[in-house]
């Protein structure tokens, strides 16, 4: 991948899913309800990235490219579609091959790239065995309960046939920049530290939910999930995107890779 300074790359990214944050949190929520939530963020989504006009990479669960076969087809006239694998609250290896089949029939594209769920961790090899060219399930941070993953490198790399694309983290600290930091630091901090990772390494790599795009009062969830969201979550969004058109090119993670979707 160019990894050039003087051409620096942004990569915009969505964790498209099943909206089931709240079951984690004790609260019962069937499939159908899940699937409501998040078709209704994904078409929010789509809306507000029709009207930005920058190209994304939508990670998707198989599962439910099968329930929004019309949200499916709509993100993938614009935007890369990716493997977010079958389903989001379970994973098997098998789930490699069966997600990007599905994916590729639905999308009627190749489907090269793959971020598992909650960011953990998948033997690169096995990704590759199932016919990806890169993965970007590492957030090479500590986050307490979940991961601890500083000692792995903070720019792409390569292991297993497989480019690794790590979720951006400054250069030294390592402050986070996946959805949760984004959404809870000031923004002045952000954008300095997009600006130090594009400085630093030419590409930026950030994502989000579909799901926070709407209204989430009465979601069960805690406040650090939930703080920005609905129409805020949009127009924060939104002036974050026009800021960062100066600072680079928009591009899919194919696209970046130099292989055409």
């Amino acid at each position: 991948p160019c990894m050039s300074h003087a051409d620096p790359t942004i990569l915009l990214s969505f964790d498209v899913e099943e909206f089931d944050a709240p079951i984690s949190r004790g609260r019962a929520m069937s499939m159908a309800e899940q699937m409501e939530q998040g078709g209704r963020g994904q078409e929010r989504t789509l809306s507000l990235l029709d009207g930005l006009r920058v190209p994304t990479t939508m990670f998707t669960t198989a599962n439910f490219a099968e329930w929004h076969p019309g949200l499916l087809a709509r993100a993938a006239q614009s935007h890369e579609i990716a493997s977010h694998a079958r389903w989001h609250a379970s994973f098997s290896v098998d789930d490699l091959a069966t997600s990007r089949a599905i994916l590729r029939a639905a999308s009627v594209q190749e489907v090269l790239g793959f971020r598992r769920p909650r960011l953990q961790y998948t033997e690169p090899t096995a990704i590759a065995a199932a016919g990806y060219a890169y993965d970007s399930s590492v957030n090479p941070i500590w986050l307490p309960g979940r991961y601890s993953n500083r000692s792995l490198p903070r720019i792409p790399y390569r292991v297993g046939g497989i480019l690794e694309v790590p979720i951006s983290t400054t250069p030294g600290l390592r402050l986070p920049l996946f959805w949760l930091a984004w959404k809870n630091l000031p923004m002045p901090i952000v954008r300095d530290a997009c600006e130090r990772c594009l400085a630093a390494d030419g590409v930026l790599n950030l994502f989000w939910h579909p799901w926070e795009f709407i209204d989430l009062r009465g979601a069960g969830l805690p406040l650090h999930m939930r703080r920005i969201d609905g129409e805020r979550m949009c127009d924060r969004f939104a002036a974050f995107v026009d800021w960062l058109r100066s600072r680079g090119r928009f591009a899919t993670f194919t696209e970046w890779m130099g292989r055409g979707i």
